[in-house]
């Protein structure tokens, strides 16, 4: 296990299945029309329940850099807050994950959420490269948690050692 201590917060990071984690909540990188579609949206659907799709439903819509909140269901958190990241490198890459970030980290904040887990944003399919996902999270997690808030964890949880190495390598940096 790798963490980095932000005075009394602590940014963790740890293998494993982000809808397993014991956390309050935990982000979900989403598309703009807040379908979780299939692949781990599907996952989360099936392992939550169809109240999750229907919350995101009536939402409608969440614009790249932006964050909303549902119920988690029938999973062990509270609450998924659904992030929309950059996809396919489009312009203002760095620009718009950082804003995912910041966005997810305000609603939990909102929702009093003291245990935050987050996958690395858009890597996967949508093709973020894995050292600009790694520095932008890491450096906006560790910026916000600096800045007086009111999160005590914040997990970043990598499926594997391609998402692992390269997070773990960035948080040893700031510790």
């Amino acid at each position: 296990m790798v963490e980095q201590r932000v005075g009394q917060k602590t940014i963790r990071l740890v293998r494993g299945d982000i809808t397993e984690m014991e956390v309050d909540a935990f982000v979900f990188d989403i598309t703009e029309d807040v379908k979780l579609g299939s692949g781990f949206g599907g996952a989360i659907q099936q392992r939550g329940g169809v109240a999750i799709q229907k919350q995101l439903d009536t939402i409608g819509s969440c614009p790249t850099g932006e964050a909303v909140v549902t119920e988690a269901g029938l999973l062990k958190a509270s609450w998924i807050i659904h992030a929309n990241g950059p996809k396919f490198r489009e312009e203002d890459e760095e620009a718009k994950l950082a804003s995912a970030v910041r966005a997810a980290l305000a609603r939990a904040e909102e929702k009093g959420v003291k245990r935050l887990a987050f996958p690395p944003i858009g890597t996967g399919l949508y093709q973020v490269p894995l050292d600009l996902c790694t520095r932008v999270m890491v450096d906006t997690i560790s910026e916000h948690l600096s800045d007086g808030a009111s999160l005590e964890e914040v997990l970043i949880v990598a499926p594997d050692d391609r998402e692992y190495k390269p997070f773990a390598a960035r948080i040893q940096e700031g510790a």
